[in-house]
C-alpha cells in the first residue's frame, strides 16, 4: 500500500479534468551537465526522504538483493531507487524513511520500527562500496567525497517511539537524525494535517519531545503536521527544524503543504524545506483530478457491492476518458522557486519520496532525475551559489545547528517522561 493518504477537503465528482500539457526537458546539453556536475561534487546532494525500505518490506519480502542496478528482478513492483541511479543522479546523501502505519501504537510500534531500522542496517551494508551509514554532518561530507551516498534514518511518524522518550533515544543510537512528529493521524500529543485535530496542535508531551530531540540532536520534521504545530515547534526547538518532504501551499493548497506564514518563520530558526515530488501536492489541476477520480470509485463501489471486478473496470474506464494532467519538473521548480521567495534561499531543500509515491512527475522517474530538475532551475536563472544551498548546504547547516544545541545541552538530564496506556 502506498503510504500517502491524501486528504481530499470535498471531493468533486463533476470536476473537468485539466489536461494542459507541461514540456520537460529530457537530455540536458553539455555545458548545463558539465555545470550540475561541478556542483554536485563540491555540495552533496541531499535528499530528506526516501521509502526504499518501506518498499522492500511490503512488496519484496525484506528482500536486498538486485539493489545493483535496475528492477529486472522485480517486475511486479518496480523500485524508483537502486544503486547505479543513485550515483547516476549524483545523490551525495540520503535520508531513509523508516515508516509504518500511523494507526500502529505502542510496543507494536517500536517493534515494527526496528525491523524497519533492520531494513536500512541490511541494504546499508549489502553495498558497501556505495553506501555507508552517516551519523553527523561531518559524516555527510567525509562520505560523499569518497563518492558514497551518506545514509541517514529518518522515523516517519511520533507514534513510532511508542509515547516513550526512552525509545525516543535508542532510535537515535541506531541512526535516526530525524523524526516527523506525525504521519497522517493525530496523535496522542500533535494535531497531523489529514486528520481531526485534537490539541490545537502540539499535547504537553509532544512539547517534551521537541525538547529531548533538541538534546539529543535529532532534527524534528515537521512535514504531515498541522500549520499549529509547524508554528508551536518552531518557537518551542532550540535547533533549526526540517520539513523532509513537504511543498508550498499557496502554489496548490494541499494541506499537507507549507503556508507562507509559517515560511517566514524559518530565518529566525534557521529551517529548510525539503520540496517534494508527490504530483498531487505539486500541481492543483492533479489534485482535483484525483478528488474526482476518489469520488468516482466511492460511487462505483456503492453500485457494485458484490464485485470488486466491476469497480476495477469502471475506475479503468474513468481513467481512460479523464486522463491525468501532466506534472513535470516544473512543477517541482515553481515549489522551489517559492519556497526561496517567501523564506529566502538558505531555507529550501529536496525530498522527494522516492519510493513512497506511486506516480512521480514525467522526467523524474526515479533517483536519476535530480539532474533535470537541476537543469529546469538553472534555465531559470538560478546561481551555482543557491543551487549548492538547495543540494545540501542548506540541510548541512540546519543538522550542525541542531548539533550544536545538543553540545550545548550536554548538562541537561536525560527525561523518562512516558504517556500512559491508552484506555
Amino acid at each position: 500500500m502506498i503510504k500517502q493518504a491524501f486528504f481530499i477537503a470535498a471531493l468533486l465528482a463533476s470536476a473537468p479534468a485539466i489536461a494542459a500539457p507541461l514540456s520537460t526537458t529530457s537530455t540536458i546539453d553539455p555545458a548545463t551537465r558539465a555545470r550540475i556536475d561541478r556542483i554536485l561534487a563540491a555540495t552533496p546532494l541531499i535528499d530528506g526522504h526516501n521509502d526504499l525500505a518501506e518498499q522492500l518490506a511490503e512488496y519484496h519480502e525484506y528482500s536486498i538483493a538486485g539493489l545493483a542496478s535496475g528492477t529486472a528482478a522485480r517486475p511486479n513492483h518496480p523500485l524508483m531507487t537502486d544503486m547505479a541511479r543513485l550515483h547516476a543522479g549524483h545523490v551525495g546523501a540520503q535520508f531513509w524513511s523508516v515508516y509504518i502505519d500511523g494507526k500502529i501504537t505502542g510496543d507494536e510500534a517500536i517493534r515494527k520500527t526496528i525491523e524497519q531500522i533492520d531494513v536500512v542496517d541490511r541494504f546499508v551494508a549489502a553495498y558497501p562500496r556505495d553506501l555507508e551509514f552517516a551519523r553527523t554532518a561531518d559524516d555527510i561530507v567525509r562520505i560523499h567525497h569518497a563518492g558514497k551516498v551518506a545514509s541517514l534514518i529518518g522515523i516517519e511518524g511520533g507514534r513510532q517511539i511508542g509515547g516513550s522518550l526512552p525509545a525516543l533515544r535508542q532510535f537515535y543510537r541506531l541512526g535516526a537524525r530525524y523524526m516527523t512528529l506525525t504521519h497522517n493521524q493525530t496523535t496522542e500529543w500533535a494535531d497531523s494535517a489529514t486528520d481531526d485535530p485534537k490539541f490545537n496542535g502540539l499535547a504537553p508531551f509532544g512539547l517534551k519531545v521537541i525538547a529531548e530531540m533538541n538534546r539529543l540532536g535529532m532534527l524534528v520534521d515537521l512535514s504531515h503536521v498541522s500549520p499549529d504545530v509547524m508554528r508551536q515547534a518552531i518557537t518551542a526547538s532550540r535547533a533549526p527544524v526540517i520539513f523532509s518532504h513537504s511543498s508550498s501551499r499557496a502554489v496548490n493548497d494541499h494541506p499537507r503543504n507549507v503556508p507562507d506564514d509559517v515560511l517566514r518563520l524559518l530565518p529566525a530558526n534557521g529551517g529548510v524545506v525539503m520540496v517534494n515530488w508527490v504530483p498531487a501536492f505539486l500541481s492543483a489541476a492533479m489534485l482535483q483530478h484525483d478528488s474526482a477520480k476518489a469520488a468516482e470509485e466511492a460511487r462505483l463501489k456503492t453500485l457494485n457491492r458484490a464485485s470488486t471486478d466491476a469497480v476495477k473496470a469502471g475506475v479503468k474506464a474513468w481513467e481512460q476518458a479523464h486522463p491525468a494532467p501532466a506534472v513535470t519538473a516544473r512543477d517541482v521548480a515553481d515549489h522551489i522557486d517559492h519556497v526561496a521567495a517567501i523564506a529566502g534561499h538558505d531555507h529550501v531543500g529536496i525530498g522527494a519520496d522516492m519510493d513512497g509515491i506511486d506516480s512521480t512527475p514525467i522526467g523524474l522517474s526515479g533517483v536519476e532525475a535530480y539532474p533535470t530538475l537541476f537543469a529546469e532551475l538553472i534555465r531559470r536563472g538560478w546561481t551555482d551559489a543557491d543551487l549548492a544551498r538547495l543540494a545540501g548546504g542548506n540541510l548541512l547547516r540546519a543538522l550542525r545547528g541542531a548539533e550544536a544545541v545538543a553540545a550545548s545541552m550536554k548538562g541537561v538530564t536525560a527525561a523518562m517522561d512516558r504517556l500512559p496506556p491508552a484506555p
